[in-house]
């Protein structure tokens, strides 16, 4: 049986203080280096080896790649955080569009990241979508991608 895993990235300075990250980017928080590392550990107790490694172009999602395994890995600008256009690096209560919780899939931000030259949720959805089938095509039994937490919340809704 083939296994997908995806893990977000540790903490960075942007998620500590609070401030939009999408294609920008920041490093690695302490806690978000300790994050990786017990997530290593964990894979590594549960004797989870991958043959297929993908990461985000991100920094911060490639070191916690070369955190989380020594193997090789291939970057995919495809598994990159969804484009919040010029709201980057901006603080994140600027993101109202967000319908609140309901348990449902409309829990999402729609167009709202178009009009300040980002990306639609079903544009990030589809980009991330494809690029995950890509990797899917090469045949690997267990494979790890590093990725974001946005397009990783639009994938699940898909």
């Amino acid at each position: 049986m083939r296994k997908l895993y995806i893990i977000r990235h540790g903490q960075t300075l942007f998620n500590e203080r609070k401030l939009t990250q999408g294609w920008c980017d920041s490093p690695l928080t302490e806690r978000g280096i300790n994050q990786a590392k017990h997530v290593r550990s964990y894979l590594q107790d549960k004797n989870i080896q991958f043959d297929g490694v993908y990461s985000s172009t991100s920094e911060r999602c490639c070191d916690t790649t070369e955190l989380l395994t020594n193997l090789p890995y291939t970057r995919k600008k495809g598994l990159k955080e969804w484009n919040f256009g010029i709201l980057e690096g901006e603080p994140e209560d600027l993101q109202r569009s967000r319908k609140p919780w309901s348990g449902t899939v409309e829990f999402s931000h729609g167009d709202y990241f178009k009009r300040f030259d980002g990306e639609s949720d079903a544009e990030a959805q589809s980009r991330f979508d494809n690029t995950i089938h890509e990797i899917l095509d090469e045949g690997h039994k267990n494979t790890l991608c590093v990725a974001h937490g946005g397009v990783m919340w639009l994938y699940y809704l898909k």
